[in-house]
């Protein structure tokens, strides 16, 4: 073996040796030392990685769950209150348990009530044509139907209903993740408090126009004529840019808004039908 390949292999072994006790000084030096319990976090999360959490995934919800004093504003809604409860065991807090959500698309302007009057020849995406036009419709605020909701949602808890105009979310499917609110460029979608037996009592519109303008737009559109509000008794709904909003907080299911509404924008879901009282028979002396 000549002089010169001995003097390139020990070069190249003292180049080696150098580099790798640089490299491991540098290690110590930035290493991170990771606490255990974000695993044992994470792995008590769904592992949906949805985002619903306002994190980018379940690691980055746990990372923050571990750094936090307290779980209070930190929610897993796909999880919900069990989830946070294992959570909180394993941190040794207190879990605080949050009323469950789910999803609602605030429009009824199907096709039985929100006629076209114009027709869309481009992208069939609702944030590109909501860019462009208003909608089919004399109605500017309503849903565009083609289903960018139904796209963004990954639990299937979306149907586009074909030929309605608008989309269904599926309460059992629901998981209240938040992705078709941010995905509805027209703000259509909220995430409302679920009620027992997924029993809701709501304003299915967003039409802030006049009411002349909006009836004449929809059939069913609020016309903001404050019926609703003075029936309510428990100050649930509000009335703002001729428009009203029943909140789900505060409402109590007691449905005495929705027959005092004239355009039949309150909607009514998952209950028994209302009893019909018989009609009383009045005697007249002849």
């Amino acid at each position: 073996m000549s002089i010169t390949v001995v003097y390139t292999i020990v070069t190249l072994a003292v180049i080696g040796a150098t580099a790798a006790v640089i490299l491991y000084f540098v290690a110590q030096k930035f290493k991170v030392v990771e606490d255990p319990r974000i695993d044992d976090v994470e792995g008590s999360l769904p592992g949906a990685n949805c985002g619903g959490c306002g994190f980018a995934g379940c690691r980055a919800f746990a990372e923050a769950c571990v750094k936090a004093s307290d779980l209070g504003d930190l929610n897993c809604p796909v999880g919900g209150n069990d989830t946070m409860g294992q959570v909180a065991t394993i941190l040794g807090l207190e879990a605080v348990a949050k009323d469950p959500r789910v999803a609602f698309i605030r429009c009824n302007g199907t096709c039985d009530h929100r006629p076209k009057t114009s027709q869309f020849d481009g992208a069939t995406t609702c944030a590109i044509a909501s860019s462009v036009y208003s909608g089919e419709s004399d109605c500017q605020f309503g849903c565009l139907g083609y289903g960018d909701c139904y796209d963004a949602c990954e639990f299937d808890a979306i149907d586009l209903r074909a030929g309605m105009g608008v989309p269904l979310i599926l309460d059992d499917k629901c998981v209240a993740c938040g992705a078709c609110v941010d995905a509805c460029p027209k703000d259509l979608i909220e995430l409302r408090k679920r009620m027992p037996k997924d029993r809701k009592v709501v304003v299915a519109c967003r039409n802030m126009d006049k009411g002349g303008v909006a009836k004449k737009a929809c059939s069913v559109a609020c016309i903001g004529c404050s019926k609703c509000f003075k029936e309510c008794k428990f100050d649930a709904i509000t009335i703002e840019n001729n428009l009203a909003f029943i909140d789900s907080d505060k409402c109590k299911l007691c449905r005495k808004c929705a027959p005092v509404c004239p355009t039949n924008a309150i909607i009514e879901l998952n209950f028994p039908p209302r009893k019909v009282k018989p009609e009383v028979e009045v005697e007249t002396n002849s």
